[in-house]
C-alpha cells in the first residue's frame, strides 16, 4: 500500500502537527495582551448585505496608537453593523462611532484579568500538545501495522518511529516557545 510507505507516514504527520502550531498560533493570536492588534478582531464577522463578513472585508484596520485601534468603513452604511458585531463578539472593548471612523480603546489589564488570560493560554497550548501526541500515536500504529504487515522491516519500523518522536519533540518545543512569549506579552505592563 502507498500510504503505508513510512516516509508517506512521516510526511502525513509532519503536515498535521504543522496545522496544530498553526492553530494554536492563531488561538494565542485571538487573546487580548492590552496591547492593540488589528488580529484581535480576526473572529469578528460583520453583517453586510445579507452575509457574515470579516470586518478587514468592509474596512481599513488601523493601529495608530499601541492602546487603539482604529477601523474606518469603506461604505459608511455599515459602522453601525460594526459597531454591533464588536459588541457582540464579547471581546471586552467598548467601541466609540463618530458616525465616520470607529475608535476601539484597548483598557489596561489588571492582574487578575493576565493571570485568567495565561490560564488560557496555557489550555490551548496543552490541547495543541495534546493533538500533537495523537498525531505522533497514528503514525507510530501505522509504522507498526506496516511492519505486522510485512511491508516495512522491524528496523524500518524501529528508526521512523524516532524519526516521528523527534519530530513531536521539535513541535512541542515550539508551542512551548508560543506560550511562553505569549505569557511574557500578556504580563508586561
Amino acid at each position: 500500500m502507498a500510504d503505508n510507505k513510512p516516509e508517506t507516514i512521516l510526511q502525513d504527520a509532519k503536515r498535521r502537527m504543522r496545522a496544530s502550531v498553526e492553530n494554536i498560533t492563531a488561538e494565542l493570536a485571538k487573546i487580548r495582551t492590552g496591547k492593540a492588534s488589528a488580529a484581535l478582531l480576526d473572529a469578528v464577522r460583520v453583517e453586510y448585505y445579507g452575509a457574515q463578513v470579516p470586518i478587514k472585508q468592509v474596512a481599513n484596520i488601523g493601529v495608530p496608537e499601541p492602546r487603539l485601534i482604529t477601523i474606518q468603513p469603506w461604505d459608511r452604511t455599515v459602522i453601525g453593523a460594526i459597531e454591533k458585531a464588536i459588541l457582540k463578539a464579547d471581546l471586552g472593548l467598548n467601541p466609540i462611532n463618530d458616525g465616520h471612523l470607529i475608535r476601539l480603546p484597548i483598557p489596561e489589564l489588571t492582574e487578575e484579568r493576565r493571570k485568567e488570560l495565561v490560564k488560557v493560554c496555557k489550555k490551548i497550548a496543552e490541547e495543541g500538545r495534546i493533538a500533537v501526541r495523537n498525531v505522533r500515536r497514528d503514525a507510530n500504529d501505522k509504522l507498526k501495522l506496516a511492519e505486522k504487515n510485512h511491508e516495512i522491516s522491524e528496523d524500518d519500523s524501529h528508526r521512523y518511529q524516532e524519526k516521528v518522536q523527534e519530530l513531536t519533540d521539535e513541535i512541542i518545543k515550539e508551542i512551548d516557545q508560543l506560550l511562553e512569549k505569549k505569557e511574557a506579552e500578556i504580563m508586561e505592563e
